[in-house]
């Protein structure tokens, strides 16, 4: 396996990576809403949009950082593999969260200047509701159950697809329509459109997501066992996705999304 790139290209990566995959999210759903009156047909599109640029993304830079997209995914990544010598450390940890969060924040502030909106108002979407933190918890346990369970199963070259499938499935089957993301929360609170979070509702998603994350981990356990102390597979995705012969260093990794 070659060497993995600096860490500075694929903070960077994480960064960009993000950033257009909230463009994506947050555009395709200001697109939805002025072509149609319809919630279900302009969920429709956004989730669609979501689903191909999310695949895309991940098979693009799966390769050079894992394509985590997500900071949920990057600390599950680092406690999995903590004890190996293949792991993101907390050095990469470190680098990857805020260029996560900072790319999220520029991706809704690039979908609204390519729409004419404001480029920062905050979300007036309310998104306070036990419901859809519960929704939250599912969403993201499965997505990290998904990624780390492809990766000990040595399937992560299958991640472009099954992951982006997944948050398709997840916008429609969770009440909370699947943010899955920490990043991607945050970012979409910088945005007064159908994707949007109000700022108020953050807080418990991120709780929700984290302790979805944590679920996730014990699902893989369940399904797969503890994992050998040598690196086996890489995990990339938002969420990300490792190509056969990817340059990251992890044991286990994502990328999405929304």
């Amino acid at each position: 396996m070659s060497a993995p790139a600096p860490l500075l290209r694929r903070a960077t990566v994480e960064g960009l990576g993000t950033a257009a995959l909230v463009a994506v999210v947050i555009g395709s759903g200001i697109q939805a809403t002025e072509l149609t009156r319809d919630v279900g047909t302009r969920l429709l599109a956004n989730s669609l949009a979501t689903v191909f640029g999310l695949g895309v993304l991940i098979a693009l830079l799966g390769g050079v950082s894992g394509a985590h997209f997500n900071p949920a995914v990057t600390l599950a990544d680092w406690f999995t593999g903590r004890r190996t010598s293949e792991a993101h450390t907390l050095r990469d940890v470190a680098a990857y969260v805020p260029a996560q969060v900072a790319g999220a924040i520029a991706g809704a502030v690039l979908a609204d200047a390519m729409f004419g909106k404001p480029l920062v108002h905050f979300s007036t979407h309310d998104r306070f509701s036990s419901q859809l933190w519960l929704g939250e918890v599912v969403a993201t346990a499965g997505l990290v159950w998904l990624i780390f369970g492809l990766a000990r199963a040595g399937r992560a070259h299958l991640a472009p697809l099954l992951v982006a499938s997944y948050i398709g499935a997840a916008y429609w089957f969770t009440s909370s329509t699947s943010f899955a993301n920490p990043a991607v929360t945050i970012g979409r609170a910088f945005t007064d459109t159908f994707a949007g979070i109000a700022p108020t509702s953050v807080l418990p998603f991120l709780a929700a997501q984290l302790l979805g994350a944590a679920a996730g981990l014990g699902l893989v356990a369940v399904c797969f066992g503890r994992p050998a102390a040598a690196g086996e597979d890489e995990v990339t995705v938002p969420h990300g996705v490792q190509q056969p012969a990817a340059p990251v260093r992890s044991t286990e990794e994502s990328a999405l999304a929304s």
